[in-house]
């Protein structure tokens, strides 16, 4: 079966402490809200209902794509990416938020499916160049993200 594109976002993320979130996006729902629990030296973490990523670079806004298929999507080869992971995560309002240290983005990712586990690839492009530009500077769009969502049962 060909996997179908369902939607794609293109969004800004504002990293702060070399870490972000992508987390269900009723707080109420989260059992450990992010940050609490973020742990440092894994570039995904998979807890209930968020991913915790951990970024190159302190402070700066990354770029990120999301895109939400109707089943497992080929893996990108095109981006020249310097890590990557994989996992699931569940979403009961069919929203992720992203979440920096001092909160909710108010920026959400539509997934289109409520009460669904989400299989979740992320690979990251940048992380050398944003980890020496943010020593000096507020780099934008150095860094960059791919997020593949599917459903885990189809």
């Amino acid at each position: 079966m060909v996997a179908n594109l369902v939607h794609r976002q293109e969004l800004e993320v504002e990293v702060e402490f070399y870490s972000f979130a992508l987390q269900e996006a009723d707080d109420n729902l989260v059992p450990l809200p992010f940050p609490e629990g973020s742990e440092s030296g894994n570039f995904l973490s998979f807890r209930e209902r968020r991913i915790d990523i951990e970024s190159g670079g302190h402070t700066h806004t990354a770029s990120l794509t999301a895109e939400v298929w109707d089943s497992e999507p080929r893996k990108d080869a095109s981006g020249g990416w310097e890590a990557e992971g994989e996992g699931e995560i569940e979403s009961l309002t069919g929203e992720l938020t992203i979440c920096q240290m001092m909160g909710n983005s108010g920026t959400y990712i539509q997934l289109g499916r409520p009460h669904t586990i989400w299989k979740a690839r992320v690979q990251c492009s940048g992380r050398e160049a944003v980890h020496q530009l943010a020593q000096v500077d507020v780099p934008v769009g150095v860094e960059q993200y791919l997020v593949q969502l599917w459903p885990a049962g189809d």
